[in-house]
């Protein structure tokens, strides 16, 4: 089990989220940048296999490994590393999982496959040719309400719809170009549907401007659409590819970031809420590090992901810790402050912190809602080794706290010290 809030997950890279809810339960089917093995390699995305995760518990992210080898794509060109963004649907009791992969006849730059499982983890039975009559990266399914469903891909720098048949493996008729997405480079499309209209989102790039992410909207699965305007704007002059779902009665946009790595083909997924204006428009996303969810009790949370700080920094973590963020340069009354923590019915007993510290006193309390709002927890700061040396630390909770809380760590020095203690994380037990 791996837990964070933005990035999603850091053990490995992923991109191109795409999440889907099945019975309830959160998925996701990114592509998976892997690092190079070869110095060659390294230039180029290099993206050998899939990944899948579901949402256990608040916010811990499962990861089930791979569920997919290039070279156990039938049709599939051997070590090619072009494994991009996929999908998954629900149709009937089968599970239908869409992927782009250059082929071994190089019949085109991409083909597109599918698999076929009675669960949404696999394993997949994966068709022994690819679909017939498109080419094309990026496959974005819709199952409307009439059980109809359609493929939506990118070919040709231009966004391609098609209704398929029964059977979830042949197209039913031609392709056709959507109509009504302005100029420029467009691929990742992904469409859904709000209050019976049809909302289809894609990463489009504007001279100038690079990757943002962009929807229309149409009366018809295959358009033609009119175009909205922006969900997100460009992130450090990179790729972007996203998707979104309703989960848990909220809306929330999926997409990658590569602020981890710094590299901009080794990304990492996020995930932001998002909100429809009362004219069913979408209010424009800003990434945030909080994400979503609501960690619960033995989920960690991290705290460098905040809502709010004050008078201290983050930075990237130090020694050992996994990829991330630490809370640092805490002074007299600084704080930070973590919003939506689940504290269920009250049953947590203690709560853990994970910090590091080079000198010897001082402390940071735990409250409730703002800096000076009920006291649930002290800790004592004491010499760790050094600044990048860590340990975790635990102390009971001074009382009984009980449903969903906004969360605030104060740090306090009877030195006046410049420099308190990092913090990484705090888990509830």
């Amino acid at each position: 089990m791996l837990s964070a809030q933005n990035p999603l997950v850091t053990h490995i890279y992923t991109a191109d989220p795409t999440a889907r809810v099945f019975d309830g339960k959160l998925y996701i089917y990114p592509s998976h940048d892997a690092i190079p093995k070869n110095e060659e390699d390294a230039p180029r995305f290099y993206m050998p296999d899939y990944h899948m995760f579901s949402l256990e518990n608040g916010s811990t992210w499962k990861d089930y490994g791979v569920i997919l080898d290039q070279n156990e794509v039938p049709w599939g060109k051997k070590n090619a590393n072009g494994m991009w963004a996929p999908d998954c649907i629900k149709n009937g009791d089968l599970y239908y999982y869409y992927f782009p992969a250059p082929p071994k006849d190089e019949s085109s730059f991409r083909r597109i496959g599918v698999g076929v499982s009675k669960s949404p983890i696999g394993p997949f039975v994966w068709e022994k040719n690819y679909i017939q009559g498109i080419e094309g990266i990026d496959p974005g399914l819709l199952l409307d309400d009439d059980g109809k469903t359609y493929l939506f891909y990118a070919s040709e720098k231009r966004l391609k719809g098609v209704k398929l048949k029964a059977n979830m493996k042949e197209i039913d008729s031609e392709p056709i170009q959507i109509q009504g997405i302005p100029k420029g480079y467009v691929e990742g499309p992904f469409p859904f549907k709000h209050h019976g209209v049809y909302y289809l989102t894609f990463a489009h790039v504007f001279p100038n401007e690079g990757y943002t992410i962009g929807y229309a909207t149409s009366k018809t699965p295959l358009g033609p659409y009119i175009y909205c305007g922006k969900i997100m704007d460009n992130i450090d002059n990179g790729t972007n590819h996203h998707s979104v779902v309703k989960y848990n009665d909220r809306w929330i946009l999926f997409y990658h970031w590569w602020d981890i790595s710094g590299f901009n083909k080794l990304r990492s997924m996020r995930a932001d809420y998002l909100e429809f204006k009362k004219d069913g428009s979408i209010k424009k996303v800003e990434p945030t590090m909080r994400g979503i969810g609501h960690p619960k009790i033995g989920d960690t949370i991290q705290i460098d992901r905040y809502n709010e700080i004050y008078n201290a920094k983050t930075t990237f973590v130090g020694g050992n810790e996994p990829k991330g963020w630490m809370v640092c340069d805490t002074k007299m009354m600084s704080h930070v402050k973590f919003n939506g923590v689940d504290f269920e019915k009250g049953q947590a007993k203690l709560i853990k912190a994970r910090v590091a510290s080079g000198q010897r006193k001082g402390a940071f309390e735990i409250r409730l809602n703002n800096s000076k709002g009920k006291l649930i927890a002290t800790f004592p700061v004491q010499y760790t080794g050094g600044w990048n040396s860590w340990q975790t630390i635990e102390t009971n909770l001074l009382e009984q706290v009980k449903g969903v809380q906004d969360i605030v760590v104060v740090f306090v020095s009877e030195w006046g010290a410049t420099k308190i203690v990092n913090l990484n994380w705090l888990l509830l037990k």
